[in-house]
């Protein structure tokens, strides 16, 4: 597998197999403990493939992504989806695209040098 694979298949692990009820429900504060472990969790399986540092990078990014502010305004702003009877549904595929764009961009980024 490629290092983008690796980091792709880890991240979906700690997004769907490893995050509970617990943290689902409270990743969007900031100040939750929820929302610290959730990114750890990304932080440490992240590493691995990518490094300590893209690991604590991408694990800060996910965590204010999760926050959904960013989503609910590329919602309200150029989606123009926020009452859409999908909306919860399109607000976790976009969720899970940029993401993905993330990792990629770092692995990009770093691999330019």
């Amino acid at each position: 597998m490629t290092i983008f694979e690796t980091a792709l298949v880890l991240h979906l692990v700690a997004d769907w197999l490893l995050q509970n009820e617990w943290m689902a429900a409270n990743k969007v504060y900031l100040s939750h403990p929820a929302a610290w472990v959730h990114s750890g969790i990304h932080a440490l399986l992240l590493a691995f493939p990518l490094g300590w540092k893209a690991g604590l990078v991408l694990g800060l990014i996910h965590m204010l992504v999760d926050t959904r502010i960013p989503l609910r305004w590329w919602f309200r702003v150029y989606k123009k989806s926020e009452a859409s009877p999908d909306a919860s549904l399109l607000l976790i595929g976009c969720d899970q695209v940029v993401h993905i764009v993330c990792i990629a961009t770092w692995i990009f980024l770093t691999s330019q040098r």
